[in-house]
Parts: C-alpha cells; sequence; structure tokens
C-alpha cells in the first residue's frame, strides 16, 4: 500500500475486523523501503489527581511527588505503537481503555497499537470509571474516581503524545543489558513452622518475618536502550516487586521506582521509563521497616542496578518493530465474596465504610468486564521482546515467559488492564483452599494461569 494513504483512511478501508487480522504479524504489507523510517518519540505527563481525590486506600492530603505517565511513541514503515507507564495503582475498566484510545488518536493509529501499564505504587489512585458509575447510582455515594479529572487528565496526555509525534528521531540500534537488585525484592509469602503461609508486606516490622529468606523472586533488572549512531535516546527499565515503601498516610508519591527513575534521568539526560513485572508475590518487606531511611536506601539500591543494567548493556542494529495482539478471556469468580447480589447489598448500604462499598462496586464492574477479552499485546525488535500482561500476575508468569526464550531477551510489563486484578497460580489458589496459604485478592478462577501461559506462549510464537 502506499504511503499516501493515511493511517486514518486505511482503518476505515479495513475496518475493525480486517485490522485485527493484520495484527498478528505487523510488517506485512509494508515495502522495503518504508520499513527502514524506524523512529522513536518520548511523551510525560503530569497526572496526579487534585487533593481529596481517594487514593489506594485513603484520600489524598499532599503531594510528595508529582505522578506521571511517562511513555514512548514508535514508528515503522509509517507505522506507529504506544507504550506508556503509569504512576497510578489500578487503572480498569473503561478507563484504561479510555487512556488508549485517546493515546491513540493523538498518536494518529489504532487503539490496538497502544499498551497502557501502570507502576502500582499503593501511593497513587486506583481509576476505574464503571466501578465510579455504579457508586453514583446508590444513596450517598463515597468517594472514589473523579470522571472530570479522568477526561482533564486524558486529554493533557493526548496531547503530550500528539506532540511528542512532532518529535519524533531516527533509531538504528536496540541495547540489551541486566543486572540483580541488591536487597529490594522479597517474596511476600513466608511458609511457617505449621505449614501456614505469613505475610511479608511492602512494609514489614516483624524482625522474624524479615530475617526470613528473599524467596522465590526475579532478582534481574532489564533495560532496553534505544539509540542512533551510538547515542541512546530512552531507556526502559523492568523489574518485578511491588513499588511502594509505604502507604495509607495520604501522600501521593511516585515512590522508590520513581526516585530512583528521575535521578538517573537527571544524571543521563536520557529519558527513563520504568514498567513494574510481574510482582503479585513480590514486595520489599524484607528490607523495608517503612522508615525514610529504608526508602532512600532502597532507591539507592534500585539505581544501582539500573546503572549496572545500563554498564552490561551491548547493541544490535534494529530489523523490523512486530507487533502482535492476543485475546485472553479469563474466568470471573463469582460465587462468595465476589458474588454480584452480595456485592450490591454492600455497594448500596449507606452504613457500610468507604471501602468496602468501593471495593463491592469493583467488583461487580469486573464481573461485567470479564465477559469480553482483554487484548494482550507484544513488542519484538530483533531478538528482544516486550510482553504487556494485564492485572498483577505472579511472577511465575515473568519468569514462565523468559524460560520459553533462553536465548532472547524477554521483558516483561504487567499492571495493564486491572479488572482480573492478582492472577495466580493454580497451586498458589490450591494453597489458599486448604488453610496453608493468605487470601488472594483475585477476581478470576485459578484455570487462569493456563489461559495467561497459552496467551503468552502465543505471543512469543512459542509451538
Amino acid at each position: 500500500m502506499s504511503r499516501n494513504i493515511s493511517r486514518r483512511e486505511l482503518f476505515r478501508v479495513l475496518g475493525a475486523s480486517g485490522m485485527a487480522a493484520s495484527l498478528a504479524s505487523t510488517g506485512s504489507f509494508i515495502s522495503a523501503a518504508d520499513a527502514a523510517g524506524m523512529r522513536v518519540g518520548t511523551f510525560r505527563c503530569d497526572v496526579t489527581p487534585p487533593v481529596g481525590h481517594r487514593l489506594y486506600p485513603k484520600t489524598l492530603v499532599t503531594v510528595e511527588h508529582p505522578l506521571y505517565a511517562k511513555g514512548i511513541v514508535l514508528e515503522d514503515g509509517g507505522r506507529r505503537y504506544v507504550l506508556c507507564a503509569v504512576d497510578w495503582c489500578v487503572l480498569s475498566n473503561s478507563s484504561h481503555l479510555l487512556l488508549r484510545r485517546k493515546m491513540a488518536t493523538a498518536a494518529d493509529t489504532h487503539v490496538s497499537h497502544v499498551a497502557v501499564q501502570c507502576v502500582h505504587q499503593h501511593t497513587a489512585p486506583v481509576i476505574d470509571s464503571n466501578a465510579q458509575k455504579l457508586l453514583e447510582q446508590v444513596e450517598t455515594p463515597p468517594p472514589f474516581t473523579d470522571l472530570k479529572f479522568l477526561e482533564e487528565v486524558t486529554d493533557r496526555l493526548a496531547a503530550a503524545v500528539k506532540k511528542s509525534v512532532g518529535r519524533l528521531r531516527p533509531f538504528d540500534s536496540v541495547g540489551t543489558g541486566q543486572a540483580k537488585v541488591d536487597r529490594v525484592a522479597s517474596s511476600k509469602w513466608v511458609p511457617g513452622k505449621s505449614g501456614k503461609m505469613r505475610m511479608r508486606w511492602s512494609c514489614c516490622k516483624d524482625p522474624k518475618l524479615r530475617a526470613a529468606p528473599e524467596g522465590y523472586i526475579d532478582p534481574f533488572l532489564k533495560t532496553i536502550t534505544l539509540a542512533h549512531d551510538g547515542k541512546s535516546l530512552v531507556r526502559l527499565h523492568y523489574y518485578a516487586t511491588h513499588p511502594q515503601s509505604f502507604y495509607g498516610d495520604g501522600r501521593a508519591s511516585y515512590d522508590v521506582p520513581g526516585i530512583a527513575r528521575e535521578r538517573l534521568e537527571r544524571k543521563e539526560n536520557v529519558f527513563q521509563i520504568y514498567f513494574t513485572g510481574c510482582g503479585c508475590d513480590i514486595a520489599m518487606g524484607k528490607y523495608n521497616d517503612g522508615s525514610r531511611r529504608a526508602r532512600k536506601e532502597l532507591g539507592d539500591r534500585l539505581y544501582a542496578g539500573m546503572e549496572a543494567a545500563i554498564a552490561s548493556t551491548r547493541f544490535t542494529p534494529v530489523s523490523r518493530i512486530h507487533w502482535r495482539t492476543v485475546p485472553l478471556l479469563l474466568p470471573p469468580k463469582t460465587d462468595g465474596r465476589y458474588n454480584v447480589a452480595k456485592n450490591r447489598v454492600i455497594m448500596e448500604n449507606p452504613e457500610a465504610d468507604a471501602t468496602s462499598r468501593v471495593f463491592a462496586a469493583r467488583r461487580i464492574a469486573c464481573v461485567k468486564r470479564l465477559k469480553r477479552p482483554i487484548e494482550l499485546s507484544s513488542l519484538q525488535v530483533g531478538r528482544v521482546h516486550i510482553l504487556h500482561l494485564p492485572g498483577e500476575p505472579m511472577v511465575e508468569f515473568q519468569l514462565f515467559a523468559q524460560q520459553l526464550m533462553p536465548d532472547d531477551f524477554v521483558a516483561v510489563a504487567g499492571y495493564g488492564e486491572g479488572a482480573p486484578s492478582n492472577i495466580c497460580t493454580e497451586r498458589a489458589c490450591a494453597e489458599v483452599e486448604d488453610g496453608r496459604g493468605e487470601p488472594i485478592v483475585s477476581m478470576v478462577l485459578p484455570r487462569s494461569e493456563v489461559l495467561l501461559k497459552a496467551a503468552i506462549r502465543e505471543l512469543l510464537r512459542v509451538e
């Protein structure tokens, strides 16, 4: 096809089904001459909610650090792709789609070419307009998502994306590096003498729990760098752990990953983006007592891991971008505390506490959302693969993806569409059932493990 045809006209001609079919392997109708035009632009937008907006789990009182949406627009032969990491805790349902749609329009591309992931700090808002609209139908609803703020901030984000399109720069190589991060991540679940798991949260003051081993984690931070003529243009960092060192006091903060990320950007003068990997069962509790000193040390050590990954980076020439999408239909839980009718009673009860009512609305919204597939995506450049996963997956899914492609560089970002909440292994779910594990805040059934792993295989083209 000629590049004289605009992308919007192309989408109109192909229609939704035709466009979806073309996404299976991008570049299929791009000429060799077009394929040479690889460019990248960066964008940043302040997405801090106003004072009084609900954070996780309390109301915003003061802003310690601004919250950012940071991302890139990639162009290959006239096609554009958007990757974005947002300093929010959770982004669910039509709110997630709203960001993707507005950024797609701003970048003049298709919504299926846009991946939005949360960094998942608990010092940030949970955004779910579907749950908010349910709450607005009941008596004296508790504060949750400010829909006016959501519209305004997504407009600002779209404007930032559009501006970056006007500043696209060529890149000709991709760099990959990784390094072990010292004393940051640790397993949240610590086995006790009786066989029952104990929880080691993001902040842990119990010396016995903190003395327990790190447990099952991915110790490596992975860094991907795009460069032109040897000059680094942007770095993408991937590391799996809950990213908060504190929460619950009404402070907005980009916390440990933001502290390390912005410090490195100031030092290098290279745009830095941080994606949280599959961190459902991983937190900083072994090394964090909730003090400011502990947070500084965690930030220093994560920063050192980033620098080490950069120092180990090796570059290879860029060939072609491949973008793939896979629909994933996850089975929702509908019994017990996930029963829609029971949650509606809680949500509609003006005497119930605000947190319970918000969670009830979110559960109802989730069951409705999961009747439709979630779109997963992957970006491949040469032998570098980036997976964009939904919910809050356990680290097992990240390690599984890497084991499928041991000779390639595989980076994984979790916390995309937030409706499923925790996505756990069948083994972890069984441990909960027989009393050996802690309750899991998962909106989906245990067989979701098999379904998500099958989707990962498909994204990586592994038979």
